[in-house]
């Protein structure tokens, strides 16, 4: 009996060590999840005003100087495409954050599957986006004047500009970028938020299988 006794106690601590070391284990992961999550929705909320501030329509004196002008660029429109290059010189100030984000997207997928990319892709094609516009409204503003002699030109050129002031400048009543914005805050804000408020609960272990599963 005595045997029996200790060979039970001896199973039972090598269970009670077994059990800390795998509690220790899922906790540690927990916590390195929680802390990504964090980071990733700090940074989107970031991300969200740095896209307000460089599609404002407030410029200050100097922006878009910083442009390199293009060796067969005309004098006549430096002051045009200087203007048109404001947004992308806003943006460069930030490229630290958006590299970030494009750097943590691996990681975020490895941890909450890859369904989870989705707000970071989108984050990324509306950026592109707002560099096109940039580009397109530098072109629209050298467009030579005998090219726009006809009514039917100049009524299209007009709708392009309207369509690219749309994208460039945020504030306006149909403004096509704001909306895809909020989007994807509200999706990463979604998967983030489950993760975060699971801290220290039983849906914390729960939470994880569900989204590997669905990964």
């Amino acid at each position: 009996v005595t045997e029996i006794v200790q060979s039970a106690s001896v199973i039972f601590a090598s269970l009670v060590v077994i059990y800390s070391i795998d509690d220790w284990r899922r906790e540690f992961i927990g916590k390195r999840r929680i802390e990504l999550a964090e980071e990733v929705l700090a940074l989107f909320y970031q991300a969200r005003d740095i896209i307000d501030s460089i599609r404002s329509s407030f410029g200050y004196v100097g922006e878009g100087e910083t442009r390199k002008p293009g060796p067969n660029e005309k004098p006549e429109h430096k002051e045009s495409i200087d203007g048109a290059y404001v947004l992308i010189e806003r943006y460069n100030r930030h490229t630290d954050v958006f590299s970030r984000i494009h750097a943590l997207r691996y990681r975020f997928m490895a941890q909450f599957g890859t369904d989870a990319s989705t707000p970071f892709d989108d984050l990324n094609r509306i950026i592109n986006e707002l560099i096109l516009s940039a580009r397109r409204k530098a072109r629209l503003s050298t467009v030579p004047e005998w090219s726009l002699r006809s009514e039917a030109a100049m009524e299209k050129h007009h709708q392009e500009f309207l369509e690219v002031d749309r994208v460039y400048y945020g504030g306006s009543e149909d403004d096509p970028i704001a909306p895809r914005v909020e989007k994807v805050v509200c999706d990463i804000e979604r998967i983030c938020r489950s993760i975060i408020e699971s801290r220290g609960t039983l849906f914390a272990l729960i939470n994880s299988r569900v989204w590997k599963r669905n990964g």
